[in-house]
């Protein structure tokens, strides 16, 4: 399945099983004539393998030098481990057409994408952590996110990744609600000590979605 044709079944699931017209009050307070949850679809069987495999296309894309993905829990946890998991398909394919051919060149080794989840408080007992999973200073890291309404889930796990010492360098949302999340996000990017830019990057905006969803339902 090409990278577009994985990009619009995505598209095609978020359309069908996350997004509800209607009279909906956000989690920021704000009110709506639509809700999109995501979760739905990336707790999925099939969606959570196609929100990883597109995600990880774009990683690779913009941020190839990253070792890790993670996110707030919990909007980012199933695309966190569909997309490290994409990343270690990625890799046992290319090992198996490598032993069938190796005389053929199959171009650069794909490097695993490991996964970490940062918690809403840091835990009271035990290690006293906020970031569980991958944890290593001065490592480059991406931060996922389901759902971008103001940017502040993000903008929470992406401020933990620094204070714990990795380096973001890149910043990808699922569904981009372009309710002022994106302005905010790029602004707190800007502000990171880089020889780069650190992309934001979106898979689908919120009329994306829409428009998939009308065009299914007629």
């Amino acid at each position: 399945m090409s990278s577009s044709t994985t990009r619009d079944a995505l598209l095609d699931l978020i359309a069908t099983l996350s997004f509800k017209l209607g009279s909906f009050t956000l989690a920021s307070g704000q009110t709506s004539d639509y809700y999109i949850d995501c979760r739905i679809t990336t707790l999925h069987a099939e969606g959570g393998r196609l929100a990883g495999i597109v995600l990880l296309d774009l990683i690779r894309k913009h941020c190839p030098t990253a070792v890790a993905v993670g996110g707030l829990t919990m909007g980012a946890d199933p695309l966190v481990s569909n997309t490290a998991s994409a990343s270690a398909w990625e890799l046992a394919d290319f090992l198996e057409f490598q032993s069938l051919a190796p005389d053929e060149d199959h171009g650069d080794e794909p490097s695993l994408l490991h996964g970490f989840l940062v918690r809403k408080a840091e835990k009271t007992h035990g290690t006293g952590r906020r970031i569980e999973g991958f944890l290593k200073p001065g490592a480059q890291v991406v931060i996922v996110d389901d759902v971008c309404t103001t940017g502040g889930s993000t903008i929470t796990a992406l401020e933990a990744a620094r204070d714990a010492g990795m380096k973001v360098v890149g910043v990808f949302c699922l569904v981009d609600r372009e309710q002022g999340g994106t302005l905010t996000i790029e602004r707190a990017l800007a502000e990171i000590p880089s020889d780069e830019d650190v992309p934001f990057v979106s898979v689908y905006t919120a009329g994306d979605v829409r428009r998939a969803h009308l065009s299914l339902t007629i």
